[in-house]
């Protein structure tokens, strides 16, 4: 059972492992807002589980395939919320970050019930099995499996590994992070080992709404990256921008949010490169019963939160955003995306219906009315 947010108090030890004895304390006692966080999350559960059998209906029947996103109805003000949550004070975040996780936790466990989803690994294709092996990474030390989602700041989260494994000397050294070496991956284990595991492990993983972490690839890969620029953006600007298609002095440095969306209604989601692929098809949360889904939102204290529930010692901090970091803040998502041909962003969002319904994020709001403000 995922364990419960209300356990964020709990302090760390020093030298502690998994399975330790851990000091927790309450942060909330409220008796009001114990009963409001338990039937809120009841009401919208009922709400989100009727939604949920359409939206697995029209999934299994093929039905999205063709289908014409409408346009979100309220303000979008639940996400503008959920993004100043981190301000309040520790209590309101904690109140708030239970209700978050538990109702994400029921809408999970409801959709990923039906038939027609994957139930272990081992009932994934061989491709959707590969992908995600190669996206958990292993602490035997400690007894966890986390499956990084690239743009949920899973640098920082692989150079909290590399200290557990002793790799790294602190997560604050300032060095060029390297993806791969000093990472045990899921997928360079046996069967058997994988097996033990998955059922003995305690298994983590970091989601983020979902058009924000496109936007924030878009603009790292082809406004900073030559390499995607050059194996990206170039083919990019040549299928889809006019009278290019033949031009050799394309740079690939200068591809529109427009054209990237272009691409990637042309993608298969399953061949996708892993930094605009879906997180269902990176850590297939039906396929793999995760303990804890993290936010990209409330990042600081859920990431907190794991780092006590695996015993991580107290000298390792989940590391701060680096000062190049540059955020996409609600005005900048608000200007991409009601800059886009509303005819384009209701192909996308089909694309990517999964994250916003299993992880509970409420479809952009591009009316008309809304984008003029």
């Amino acid at each position: 059972m995922v364990p419960r947010r209300q356990d964020y108090g709990m302090k760390r030890t020093g030298g502690a492992r998994s399975g330790s004895v851990i000091n927790f304390r309450t942060t909330v006692n409220s008796g009001s807002v114990r009963r409001s966080s338990a039937v809120l999350p009841s009401v919208l559960t009922f709400l989100v589980i009727v939604a949920s059998g359409g939206l697995l209906l029209m999934i299994e029947k093929g039905m999205l395939n063709s289908m014409e996103t409408p346009p979100p109805r309220g303000s979008g003000k639940r996400l503008d919320f959920i993004r100043q949550v981190g301000k309040q004070s520790p209590a309101a975040v904690d109140v708030e970050s239970q209700i978050l996780q538990e109702i994400r936790n029921r809408t999970i466990r409801t959709m990923c019930s039906q038939k027609n989803m994957p139930h272990s690994i081992w009932s994934l294709s061989p491709l959707q099995r590969k992908t995600l092996l190669q996206h958990v990474l292993v602490n035997d030390q400690y007894h966890f499996l986390y499956c990084y989602v690239p743009k949920v700041a899973c640098s920082n989260w692989k150079r909290v590994l590399k200290v557990l494994s002793g790799a790294l000397e602190s997560v604050d050294v300032n060095i060029k992070m390297n993806h791969q070496s000093d990472l045990l991956f899921l997928s360079s284990l046996k069967p058997e080992e994988i097996r033990y595991r998955l059922k003995h492990y305690f298994k983590f993983m970091f989601v983020r709404e979902p058009m924000e972490r496109l936007l924030s690839a878009y603009r790292n890969k082809f406004g900073e990256i030559q390499s995607y620029q050059k194996k990206y953006g170039v083919e990019i600007i040549k299928r889809y921008r006019k009278g290019y298609a033949k031009d050799a002095s394309v740079t690939g440095d200068d591809v529109t949010f427009a054209e990237f969306v272009h691409y990637l209604l042309d993608e298969d989601v399953e061949r996708m490169n892993e930094h605009w692929m879906p997180v269902y098809n990176l850590c297939q949360p039906c396929a793999m019963n995760y303990d804890f889904i993290g936010s990209h939102e409330h990042l600081e204290s859920d990431a907190e939160f794991v780092l006590q529930r695996i015993g991580a010692p107290p000298y390792v901090h989940f590391p701060e955003r680096q000062t190049w970091y540059k955020p996409v803040t609600t005005e900048t998502l608000h200007y991409y995306l009601c800059s886009l041909p509303q005819k384009l962003l209701r192909e996308l969002l089909p694309k990517y219906i999964l994250d916003f319904s299993l992880f509970t994020y409420p479809l952009p709001n591009t009316t008309t009315e809304h984008c003029r403000h």
